[in-house]
Formats: structure tokens, sequence, C-alpha cells
């Protein structure tokens, strides 16, 4: 997916539950006044913004232009830039590196790895939280046979994600310099808001699984996988993502 395409006004009317669920996240930085913190992956910066309130001196970077404009015109006192997690301009610059919903996007986790190992000061810790082994693994199944019972290609080149396991990632860390003080995998069932939540969902995350859908048909496609899933990830609440996190801590 080209993240620079995101709605981030999408994202912050209908998906606020990836910063709401970020501020968990934040309890397990345990962030220090006037420590400076890269927020990895900052989205539209509300958690860069608490990070913020609570004294730390922080920055937000994000792949998506769409997102850091929208950062830049909702909290103006912080900076936040472009940058690509593969290739950052940092040496040993910051104290904490925090991300949020962001390291499954990147599927080249060990040179990511190596890029934040070097951006943090000796004694810097990572703290992450994104989307481990199985994550979404029923609404993903399901999205993928609809498309190709509509008569088009899916391929292993088309999954835009990397979700990997507790012994996959630490090794990761591990290999690259960090001590992995902390690693927990867990199911983390998330409604998404309203009747619409899935096709919302669908719109603002997976459009990789439709890269060749033309758009009416896209339509009726997602309709489909909300009638064959209305009885596995529907409640009365509403629909209920079948998420997976993986919590990590290491330090330099």
């Amino acid at each position: 997916m080209d993240t620079n395409k995101w709605n981030a006004h999408l994202y912050d009317a209908k998906h606020r539950f990836v910063s709401d669920y970020g501020n968990d996240v934040i309890k397990l930085l345990a962030p220090k006044q006037h420590e400076k913190i890269l927020d990895l992956g900052c989205g539209t910066g509300d958690l860069a913004n608490e990070l913020y309130r609570r004294g730390v001196n922080v920055v937000g970077i994000d792949h998506s232009s769409t997102m850091v404009e929208q950062a830049k015109q909702k909290y103006p006192h912080i900076p936040f830039y472009v940058e690509d997690i593969t290739n950052l301009p940092y040496v040993e610059e910051f104290d904490a590196i925090f991300s949020n919903a962001v390291l499954h996007w990147v599927k080249y986790p060990k040179t990511a790895l190596d890029n934040m190992y070097k951006s943090l000061r000796v004694g810097g810790r990572l703290v992450a939280e994104f989307g481990g082994e199985g994550n979404v693994h029923e609404l993903t199944n399901t999205l993928i046979q609809q498309v190709r019972e509509a008569g088009y290609t899916f391929t292993d080149s088309n999954f835009p994600w990397y979700f990997p396991s507790i012994v996959e990632y630490t090794t990761f860390m591990e290999q690259v310099g960090f001590q992995v003080t902390y690693a927990h995998l867990y199911d983390r069932p998330t409604l998404l808001k309203d009747a619409d939540g899935l096709r919302n969902w669908i719109n603002m995350f997976a459009e990789d699984f439709m890269y060749d859908v033309p758009v009416m048909e896209r339509e009726k496609i997602i309709e489909r996988i909300e009638q064959a899933l209305k009885g596995v990830l529907y409640q009365d609440d509403g629909w209920i993502a079948d998420y997976v996190r993986l919590q990590v801590k290491g330090v330099k």
C-alpha cells in the first residue's frame, strides 16, 4: 500500500482506537520528563502529543506525508517529519523510540531495527507494539477468498504486512544489538466503530488486497466479505477485528 495516499481524516474519524490502545504502550515506555523520544510512525500525532503533555521532548516521524501534514495542523508545537524507517538520519540522538501499530508495515524488520538501534543513545530503549503472528487471520483469509472467487488475482506480494512470532522478532532484535527485556504476544479483539466498521477498516488499511479490482466491483466484494464474516466477527456492539498484538522492549 502507498501509505502516502492514506486518508488522514478517515483515520482520525473512524480509527481512533489505534491511538487509544497506544496509551497502554506508553505505560510500558514509562517516559520521563525531558527525555528525547522518537515517536516512530506517529500517524496524525495523538500519541506524540500525549508524550509532549508528559514533559517529553518528542519528535514524530511517519512515512505518510498526508499523516504528517495532519499532525502538524493538529499539534503545531511538535516537530513532525516525513521519514523512512529503513533509512533514518539519526545517530545516537534519542533516549527512547516509541512505536505503536507501525512495525507490521515494515517488511524489512532487521534493516528497520538496525536503524532504530543506531538512532538510540547507549542505554536507550525501544518500546513497540504491532501486529504479531495470527493477526487479523479470519479477516484476511476471507478477504483473499472473496477476491479470488470474484475472479481476481491475489499473490503473496499483495499481502501488505509482516506479522512475526515472538521468537522471530526478538531474534532480529538481538542480532542488531538489543538486549530484549520484555516480549508478549496476545489476543486483542478490537471493536471497529459503527455499522460500517469493517468496510471502513478495509478501505483504510487493506487496499492492497484489491489493487487490480475496479472501484464498483470492490463494493460488491466488500459486501460479500461482510456477509461471510457476519456470524464470526460481528457482535451486538458492532464489528470485531481479530487482532493479535506483539509488544517488545529492548535496551541498547
